[in-house]
């Protein structure tokens, strides 16, 4: 798995790359927002593991830039939900803290890479948190049946197609099929954005 990792402090990145180990190859590494998106641009790495605090707009800044183009983790000290937030919107797959254990990290990133979302289990709560005010805000009709909103919620809290299968009792190939109905009814293009659709519109 190629990835690139962005953060100002080497002595963070010479600890991640030690972290990652073999089935991971560091492509290319950055210490600010513009040679993240820079190295992206020119190695087209499978995944991209950030801060969120760089020069030059940080992992959001990298986000917004190439979330097109490759799955965005970010990796960062900070546990703050409007912080969490914001990278999802800005179209980050993941957001995992600094404190995760090598063994769950290696874990999450090729989770990531392979499209699925990724949060650390407090920050998921989080998400769930913001679920719960904006359902109480929320109006309109929801386009998706019962059944989708269920797989929605689902995969909003981090499990894996395997996980909501047995959660639900389908077939994990069932479960992908829903997720590209709801992209579809959503006009979504990204699997990261129905994460954002969920907290906008209060599935919990």
């Amino acid at each position: 798995m190629r990835v690139v990792l962005a953060d100002d402090h080497p002595i963070w990145r010479d600890g991640v790359r030690a972290d990652l180990g073999s089935g991971f190859e560091v492509v290319a590494e950055a210490g600010s927002a513009p040679e993240a998106i820079a190295a992206v641009q020119r190695c087209r790495p499978d995944l991209v593991v950030c801060d969120l605090q760089m020069p030059g707009g940080g992992g959001i800044a990298v986000a917004k830039a190439c979330a097109e183009l490759t799955r965005i983790v970010i990796l960062t000290v900070s546990e703050q939900e409007r912080d969490l937030l914001d990278a999802v919107a800005a179209g980050a797959i993941g957001y995992l803290t600094k404190s995760t254990p090598g063994d769950e990290l290696r874990q999450q990133l090729r989770r990531a890479a392979a499209g699925e979302p990724v949060f650390s289990p407090s920050l998921a709560m989080l998400v769930l948190g913001e679920f719960r005010r904006l359902s109480r805000e929320s109006t309109g009709t929801q386009p998706l049946t019962e059944r989708e909103r269920e797989v929605l919620q689902h995969v909003a809290r981090g499990y894996t197609y395997r996980e909501v299968g047995e959660q639900l009792h389908i077939a994990p190939k069932t479960v992908e099929n829903h997720v590209r109905n709801i992209l579809d009814k959503l006009h979504l293009s990204r699997r990261q954005e129905l994460i954002r659709y969920a907290v906008e519109h209060g599935i919990e």
